[in-house]
Order: C-alpha cells, then structure tokens, then sequence
C-alpha cells in the first residue's frame, strides 16, 4: 500500500524552486468538533490576536443524530448554548440564531426554555457554517511534536493523501464514544438488530418490524426509545421490554440547591479530593446526571395509561435486571440476566435489541507519539488539572469532556461549556478575555475555613486547670 503524500496545508511555498515550506504554526488547534469545541471555537473567533484552527472527521456537524427523535429536547435551558453564559452578547447564541432563522417569536410563544434537540442541532450547524476556522472531512491519524510546535495529520475521506498542520497547543475534543456491555457486544458485531442507542434511527424500521423488541439501560435516552417504540407498537404489533439494572426508573433530580453542584466550587471541590472518593461519589450521583426527566416519564405513564383504557399493553417493564449474556438464535436474541436484589437468575428471548448503556470517554491512538508529553492517572485515563490542561506544564493540551474522573458529572453538562471555554482561553491568553466567575453558590461544599479546628502552633498552651 502506498503511503499518502503529504500536503502542507496553509503553506507558503517557494514556486521558483517548487520546494514546499513548512506550515504556519497556529497558536491552537482543537481536534474534534462537538458542541465543547464548536463552543470554544465560536468565543475564540473575536480575539483577534488568536489564530485557531478547529479539525473534525464528519462532513458537517451532526449532534446524536441517531437520537434526534421529533419530541426530544435538550435537559438544559437555552441560555446553556455555545457561547451565551461566557458572552451574552455574542453574534453565535442561540437567541441570535433564532432571529437571523426567523423562529424568535415563535419561541418566545411557546413559554418552554427547553429547546428541541434537533433545533440545537441546527443550531450548532449554523454556527459551525459562520466559523472559517473550522474544517471538516479532516479525519487526525497522528499528532506529533517536531521540537517546536504539535505536528498534525489528518487524512481525507478519499485517504489518497494527508495534509499537516502545526500548533502550539492542542484542545482535545473528541468526545465519547458509545459504550456497549461486554455480554452483548459479539452480538452487537454481527449482523442483526441488536444495536447501540446511536443507531437508533438509523435502524428503527430494521426494528419495528420484529416481532419482539428489547431496550436495556437506566437514563433519558432508554426512557425517549421505549416511549418512541411503544407510541409506535399499535402500527406493528410487537411485543416491547424494557429492562433496567437499576432498583427503579430513576427521574432525573433537578431540584434547586442540587443544581448548584454544576458549579465552580463543586467542580474545585471534586478535583480536592482523593482519586477513591471521586469515583464513590460519581456512583452516588448518577441520579443527578444520568436519570430521566421527569416530562419523559410522566409521558410513558400517560401512554401506558391510555392504552389500558382499552386494555392491556403489550410491555414489560423491569428494574432490577442485569444483563448476563447474549446469544444469537435463529430468530434473534437469548438474554441471560439476573435479578439483583433477589439474586436469581433467569431468562428471556427477544428478536430486536437496543442497548441504551451509554457512552465512555477514551484517549484517541492518534495521541500516541506524544502520549509522553500527556498526563495520566492509574487507570490510563487523562489526569486533567483546575485548568482543564492534560500535559505537565499545564499550558500546552486541554481536554473538553474527558475529565469527568477529576471534575465530576459537569463534565459532559452542556451549561458548563462556555464555563470550560473561558478557563481555556485564559490560560492560553494569560488573561480573561471572558470574565470568570470564581462563586456562583449559595451553599459551601467542604469545611469552611472559619470553622476549622485552630491548628496546633496557633492555640495557646493547656492551663494547669484544663489539664
């Protein structure tokens, strides 16, 4: 196989003699381009004395497309976009979007702050088209270091030739990759339907048409499929499961005072503590981030409701369950699972499968011939300081949701992108070109310093009496 050529892009090149020079190099480059990077890319478009450069491997900017069933919305205020809790006043909010496409009033009426997930998509699809510092079709093969700047290879969709860019500083973006079970994932390979969550519209009427289908996991992306099929299940009689390992269907907590977790204090908090209770408490919280809203839930009961008025549904709902294992059979599907609290074992067939289990963040290969300039922790995953910044001088590669190990569950919150952008910025800049809050609390988290117990040098010696 022949190796692409290389490409020199932005270079200026000496057409007397037909020598290439090398590229500029830019002061960053973000690889990756999800809503984190768009939104980082979009506050660094005014700062004038930074030159950016922003790679993604797509054709065009798609957000979840396989989620992005008609009545699903985002978990988040609109005022969560890109770029408006970092500048209100920005050119790329979600406001401005929604007067230069004509919809302001029109969303003004509607009185709900939630916008719909396929209008952020469009959203970030027409800021993506405003930014000349993005470029798609870019898929990165390798990054390297030459000695003064990051060196990095992106490949075309065609692969006949490779293209070099070079930066002083690196933003990771790549976001998370969708996580299936190890007992399911032989089936998953293979041809069949049985398919992650992030197919899912791709494959829904590959699904519909069985006979029987199955969706397993605990969050909101569970609870949108199984309400979407079961709205679906009077056109195609089938028989439709829903399975969950958690003890119930846990709604999502978005109560006030817990909404203050997504904070910078929380977050300081989080990273002050030792790498055990970091994981301890990210258990504990998956209520709080990876639950189901509550509209989503009360709209299955509704549904279920509706359709016992004129009998039973065709559905089974249980809690409780763990998946085991996963056989191919003629027909579709021998699960294996397990009963949690009751510790038995038992079993189920089914023709469709969707695994709504999730996704997980991981270092790209490409990283690996600068993986000795990256910080890691024991387990292999990014070691990301206060800044966000992954390498040991802390002022040359940050990571946009790969941290959530080190900051907590805001990690992959859509309200604290701006939040994560501005810290960027300001450690590349050296100054805050977008005002950081430090406190946005009501509550503390941690012993306060005014009640903490008087260390030893500054209390007075014991009397003889209080002896």
């Amino acid at each position: 196989m022949t190796k692409p050529r290389t490409v020199f892009t932005d270079a200026d090149s000496d057409t007397d003699s037909g020598v290439e020079t090398a590229p500029p190099v830019h002061d960053l480059v973000g690889i990756g381009l999800g809503p984190f990077n768009l939104g980082l890319a979009a506050l660094a478009d005014p700062i004038s004395e930074l030159d950016c450069l922003f790679l993604e491997a797509r054709d065009r900017f798609d957000w979840h497309p396989g989620m992005l069933l008609d009545d699903a919305t985002l978990q988040v205020p609109f005022l969560a976009d890109l770029v408006t809790m970092a500048d209100p006043t920005s050119r790329y909010s979600f406001l401005n979007f929604l007067k230069q496409t004509g919809r302001i009033y029109p969303f003004y009426i509607r009185e709900n702050f939630l916008p719909h997930r396929r209008e952020y998509n469009h959203y970030c699809q027409w800021v993506a088209e405003q930014l000349d510092s993005v470029r798609f079709g870019q898929q990165v093969v390798s990054v390297e270091h030459d000695g003064e700047a990051y060196v990095i290879t992106t490949a075309s969709d065609q692969g006949d030739q490779a293209q070099t860019h070079r930066a002083r500083r690196l933003v990771l973006g790549t976001g998370t990759a969708p996580h299936v079970p190890e007992p399911a994932r032989e089936a998953v390979a293979a041809e069949g339907p049985a398919i992650h969550s992030a197919d899912y519209l791709a494959r829904k009427d590959e699904l519909v048409g069985r006979s029987s289908i199955t969706v397993v996991g605990s969050g909101q992306s569970a609870a949108e499929i199984y309400l979407d099929l079961l709205t679906a299940q009077p056109d195609h009689d089938y028989q439709l499961a829903w399975l969950t390992r958690s003890p119930r269907f846990f709604s999502m907590e978005y109560t006030k005072l817990t909404l203050e977790l997504t904070s910078p204090e929380y977050s300081a908090y989080f990273q002050s503590l030792p790498a055990e209770k970091r994981s301890d408490l990210l258990r504990s919280q998956q209520s709080l981030y990876k639950g189901i809203s509550g509209d989503t839930i009360d709209a299955i009961h509704e549904a279920l409701y509706t359709r016992s008025v004129s009998g039973a549904a065709e559905t089974t709902m249980l809690t409780n369950t763990e998946l085991r294992g996963v056989t191919r059979t003629e027909t579709g599907y021998h699960l294996a699972l397990h009963h949690v609290e009751q510790e038995e074992d038992y079993e189920m067939s089914t023709e469709g499968l969707v695994l709504a289990t999730g996704y997980r963040a991981g270092v790209p290969a490409f990283l690996e011939p600068v993986r000795d300039r990256i910080r890691f922790d024991e387990q292999g995953r990014y070691a990301a300081g206060p800044t966000f910044s992954v390498d040991h001088g802390d002022r040359e590669i940050w990571v946009q949701n790969g941290e959530e190990h080190t900051h907590g569950f805001v990690a992959p919150d859509l309200g604290m992108g701006a939040y994560r952008s501005s810290v960027i910025l300001a450690a590349v800049l050296g100054r805050e070109p977008y005002p950081i809050e430090k406190r946005v609390a009501f509550q503390e988290f941690g012993v306060p310093d005014r009640f903490r117990v008087m260390s030893d040098h500054s209390q007075t010696e014991p009397t003889e009496e209080s002896r």
